[in-house]
């Protein structure tokens, strides 16, 4: 009888940069890695950990650039040529398993194609849009544009239809809308279920929600029934030639940015924080189409009970919302005591302002953290920022540096606060500030004699 041939393993190469080609695009590549194989270097390139890597190729297709090839040895070229020709001999397909992927490929791509539109969740409590809302439909716009696609509300609650009409004069083409007294309030249960109904029934390929309290527990709830995939606090929504969602976020404590795609799941979803996309031109001549839809849910099948409402704003000078102020004075580490912030509380006062802070400012406990602006606080989009003995760590600069005007007062010379700053002041703030206020005073003054 004759001996059986050994089947020779295919090689399956090595991934490696080619040099010169990459764009440094945000470390797509590294958030692909299944395996943490991919660290990047100061220039924003790639070094690949071989001891790591499985060969899954998923740095190589996402590469925008494709600046990310598999490479064949020339001992791994020589079985690949002897494969090829005993493939040959045999009358064997030389790729069975390359083409049994690309079917399987092929079955997903076929699937996405089924998705089509923009999708923004309207988040409202007591009937009142919570603004990101609308934030979200002015980038929503721009998305749907570009895929030639609709942009759609969706609009859950009780008597809260007309907030269609308010989705249409910001952007909306189309609003999905399910009002009934089950989605009174909001519980997690109840509107989930109400949001992947709609996705089941007309499938988006994109689902954008409110990075807020609210909006990020219903956008993991959805997105884990849904089994499709979340990236959190975005700072950046764009589209690539493939019609992927390009997902920018701050990543390792806001060190990087990172761009993540969901390839192979729909819809692609995406929480975005308030204010960190400008909010829309309002046209109330705008109008657009109502889709009314129910689903079966009853009350006794929801296990949560709202029993009661309790506001917990507290009256005063305290109850302040800084992501909501055009004008905020903010105060770090260089006001060195809790009671020095009076003085950014004076100039806040003279211009009609708020007072903000960085983050070391609550961890010594020289404000309360509702006051915080940064990555771990609030996102400030207002008119003037002054940051005083602020020195700009990219924590803080990612809840603030989208200001219209950025102020900074720094003894540092050198501070990376002066990087984003339209106007930057190097001194003591200890006697900028009250001189600035002192003259802003004498300013009025003036003008009212």
């Amino acid at each position: 009888m004759e001996e059986e041939k050994k089947k020779i393993k295919k090689p399956r190469g090595i991934p490696r940069l080619i040099q010169g080609k990459c764009i440094a695009c945000g470390a797509r590549c590294q958030s692909a890695c299944p395996k943490d194989a991919v660290e990047m270097n100061d220039k924003g390139e790639p070094i690949i950990d071989l001891a790591k890597c499985i060969i899954c190729q998923k740095c190589i297709k996402v590469c925008p650039a494709d600046a990310i090839e598999l490479y064949f040895t020339p001992e791994q070229l020589k079985i690949l040529a002897e494969i090829e020709a005993q493939s040959k001999a045999s009358g064997t397909p030389v790729a069975e398993a390359e083409a049994e992927a690309d079917s399987e490929e092929a079955k997903i791509a076929a699937k996405l194609k089924e998705y089509k539109g923009v999708w923004v969740f309207v988040e409202q409590t007591g009937g009142k849009p919570a603004s990101v809302a609308w934030e979200l439909l002015g980038v929503g716009a721009n998305l749907a544009k570009i895929l030639n696609v609709d942009l759609c509300a969706v609009v859950i609650g009780d008597n809260v239809e007309n907030l269609c009409q308010e989705a249409f004069a910001y952007g909306a083409s189309k609003a999905y809308v399910m009002d009934t007294p089950v989605f009174h309030h909001y519980r997690t249960e109840a509107y989930y279920k109400a949001i992947c109904h709609l996705v089941n029934m007309y499938k988006p390929e994109i689902l954008l929600i409110g990075a807020t309290g609210l909006g990020r527990d219903l956008a993991g709830a959805v997105a884990t029934e849904l089994k499709t995939g979340l990236t959190a606090d975005c700072t950046g929504l764009a589209i690539d030639d493939k019609r992927f969602l390009l997902q920018t976020r701050p990543a390792f404590g806001g060190n990087i940015m990172a761009t993540i795609v969901t390839e192979k799941t729909r819809p692609q979803m995406s929480t975005v924080r308030p204010h960190v996309m400008p909010l829309p031109e309002k046209d109330a001549t705008r109008k657009g189409e109502i889709i009314r839809e129910s689903m079966t849910l009853s009350e006794d099948s929801i296990i949560t009970k709202v029993l009661e409402v309790i506001d917990t704003h507290k009256p005063g000078a305290q109850e302040v919302d800084v992501a909501e102020a055009d004008i905020i004075v903010s105060g770090g580490r260089g006001l060195l005591a809790r009671e020095n912030f009076h003085i950014l509380q004076e100039l806040a006062d003279e211009l009609g302002g708020v007072v903000g802070c960085s983050r070391s400012a609550v961890d010594a406990s020289w404000m309360p953290v509702e006051r915080q602006v940064g990555q771990t606080g609030k996102t400030v989009r207002p008119k003037i920022y002054l940051a005083c003995g602020i020195s700009g760590a990219i924590q803080h600069l990612v809840g603030m540096q989208d200001s219209d005007v950025i102020i900074a007062i720094n003894r540092d010379p050198n501070a990376p606060i002066f990087e984003v700053a339209t106007y930057g002041i190097v001194g003591d703030l200890f006697k900028i500030v009250p001189e600035i206020t002192r003259q802003i005073k004498d300013l009025r003054s003036k003008k009212v004699n």
